[in-house]
């Protein structure tokens, strides 16, 4: 290839990942009507549906438990998950679908450690996130009522944080505290802004992404996924024989 070759060829393109072979999604929104992910079970459905030609064979959906916004009990989701598993089973879908929680750092999270099982996935995984817009100054007394509590906890999109941006020795600190870190698969592609991308590729880099999760709202992030599946990034990841999804 000469000079001028060299200069205007367009880069070689990369290959769709095979979201199969992780099989297990473990962070999303699908159950209609209780939080700010999927509105009606149409919308459900078609999640589901879309999932499913992704290549995933089960899907774990977490919707929020938040105290000021979404004040989900385990009866609620657990009713919900009920309805999702009908409708798709009267649809056809050949999809396993299960439900835990996403639940937010906040005051009633305490008390529902001490009066309550919450919601978990797999080997008794607890997810869980933070705010955007402040840093936890309770997190390490939370990782480690969470951890005596017999949770695993995992910490939801780290990449997402804006004030670890520039300290990303946090991140390690709190994985030695005895945390997993679950990425979202759309951060690869830049939606949530250039700083989430690059610190997700820092810890695609780093080997410490233990979840890839799809954090899936609605139809839009599922267009976007078809972005983060050609991303070198996540080709990266789902080679390195870091992530537990398959496990689940």
């Amino acid at each position: 290839m000469n000079f001028f070759s060299r200069i205007f060829s367009k880069p070689d393109p990369v290959l769709a990942a095979d979201l199969s072979v992780i099989g297990v999604d473990m962070h999303s929104h699908f159950i209609p009507g209780i939080d700010d992910g999927a509105k009606t079970m149409q919308d459900s459905l078609q999640l589901l549906r879309g999932m499913q030609e992704f290549g995933y064979r089960k899907v774990i959906t977490t919707p929020h438990v938040m105290s000021d916004f979404f004040r989900n009990t385990p009866e609620i989701i657990l009713g919900g998950l009920d309805n999702v598993r009908k409708a798709a089973a009267e649809e056809g879908l050949n999809i396993e679908i299960d439900a835990a929680a996403e639940y937010y750092d906040d005051f009633e999270l305490d008390k529902k450690i001490d009066q309550e099982k919450l919601l978990t996935f797999g080997g008794n995984y607890l997810l869980f996130e933070v705010s955007y817009l402040n840093e936890p100054q309770n997190i390490s007394s939370l990782i480690f009522r969470l951890i005596t509590s017999g949770y695993k906890p995992v910490l939801a999109h780290p990449e997402r944080y804006p004030f670890w941006y520039r300290r990303l020795e946090m991140f390690e600190e709190i994985r030695e505290k005895g945390v997993l870190l679950q990425l979202n698969i759309n951060s690869l592609t830049g939606h949530y802004s250039p700083e989430a991308k690059k610190v997700a590729e820092h810890l695609i880099d780093k080997n410490m992404v233990d979840f890839l999760g799809s954090d899936c709202h609605h139809a839009g992030h599922q267009q976007l996924m078809q972005r983060a599946i050609k991303t070198k990034a996540l080709h990266k990841l789902l080679g390195s024989g870091t992530l537990r999804n398959s496990q689940l």
